[in-house]
């Protein structure tokens, strides 16, 4: 962790683990953030002597540690892993529990990249899968086969913010020999930490919550046991696609502020959410923190807050949905999330278009909001006159 020269009680909370977990001063010159490591290779001391056990930067790279540690500790791991994309450390994570035959439940609500890894690469690799609603465990229950290796959830999920039970989940996988990987993207380790649920895996699309400024790309795995995270380990370094020095450094500085900024991304959240619950030409509005939500009650037992995604249905079909992603000003139209500012899109014809004709294909009338930190006021004001514009 940070400077050890001082005795004391070691940092519990989140806001200070996220600031000072793989933090340590540069030993050479102090500086509190720690360097751009922008190097390939490094000097060994020796035939086989590596200087703090570093010789090439796919292996593993200063900066990458730094982060990989930081991603440990505020998902409340031993063990994490720093990928290019987030798709990448699914990839990875594939290719380190399956083999040909083996089998994995997928929810019916997922982020559509996802279901294109499933679909049309694992797929054709020989790794079978079903899909089952994972808000329901004796549905999850029912899919499961003789070789299932994996139970997949997102929560929430993308894009119709479903809730799944962490621990329920992970009492029905672990009965049958399974892992449950969790990708906690819309969540970050703030809101939730399954592996303190009981989860096995937890996924992140870094790009999101985690770099929080649109400006990387990146993903991760977190794990505690230490023969998985050896086999993700050597996968990692054999496949190669590892974040690189200054996308590390990007999203350390982005985990610096993730407890602040999911404080004001939930509080906005819940104004549009209300706001648009309200609203006549809205006939749908899916966001866990509603009363209303389903998962409601469980979501509230599993989080700190209810996020920053927002997704709802208006009247009109989805050409009247199409009309309101092009009207709004602050909200910008565009694909991914969990940045400062808020995007809006249109998920059949954008990033979900590849489930389109599957059992995960989403509504058309469907609108997906990242809700940013700016006014609340501001980006109701404009929520409203995009609806009015686009309906009326």
């Amino acid at each position: 962790m940070t400077d050890q020269r001082h005795d004391g009680p070691t940092p519990q909370n989140f806001e200070t683990i996220a600031i000072h977990a793989g933090q340590t001063a540069d030993p050479a010159t102090g500086a509190v953030v720690p360097p751009i490591y922008q190097v390939s290779t490094y000097k060994q001391d020796g035939v086989g002597g590596l200087r703090g056990g570093y010789e090439y930067s796919r292996s593993a790279n200063p900066t990458r540690t730094a982060l990989e540690q930081n991603l440990a500790a505020l998902e409340g791991g031993r063990n994490g892993f720093a990928f290019a994309s987030g798709m990448a450390a699914e990839d990875c994570l594939l290719r380190t529990l399956l083999v040909p035959g083996d089998h994995v439940v997928i929810p019916n609500d997922a982020y559509g990249g996802t279901f294109r890894l499933f679909a049309r690469v694992a797929e054709r690799w020989g790794v079978e899968w079903s899909v089952a609603d994972s808000s329901d465990p004796a549905a999850v229950r029912a899919a499961l086969r003789d070789r299932t290796k994996a139970v997949w959830t997102e929560t929430p999920s993308n894009p119709l913010l479903g809730i799944s039970d962490i621990t329920a989940l992970a009492e029905v996988a672990h009965g049958a020999g399974a892992r449950l990987v969790v990708d906690n993207t819309f969540a970050s380790p703030y809101l939730q930490q399954p592996l303190a649920l009981g989860a096995d895996i937890v996924v992140h699309s870094t790009t999101k919550y985690m770099g929080g400024h649109s400006d990387v790309v990146g993903g991760a795995l977190v794990v505690n046991e230490a023969e998985l995270a050896a086999e993700i380990a050597f996968h990692q370094n054999a496949m190669g696609a590892v974040a690189g020095p200054f996308d590390s450094w990007l999203v350390m500085r982005g985990t610096k502020t993730l407890a602040v900024r999911m404080d004001r991304h939930s509080a906005n959240a819940t104004r549009v959410a209300e706001m648009l619950t309200a609203h006549p030409k809205v006939t749908q509005v899916y966001y866990p923190g509603l009363p209303s939500h389903p998962g409601h009650e469980t979501a509230a037992k599993q989080m700190r807050a209810f996020g920053g995604m927002v997704s709802f249905r208006v009247t009109g079909g989805e050409e009247a949905a199409v009309r309101v992603c092009d009207s709004t000003q602050l909200f910008t139209l565009g694909e991914s999330l969990g940045g400062v500012e808020s995007l809006i899109e249109h998920p059949a014809r954008m990033t979900h278009a590849s489930a389109a004709g599957s059992a995960l294909e989403v509504p058309s009338d469907l609108i997906r909001l990242s809700v940013g930190i700016e006014s609340a006021e501001d980006l109701l004001a404009d929520l409203r006159h995009a609806l009015q514009k686009a309906l009326d």
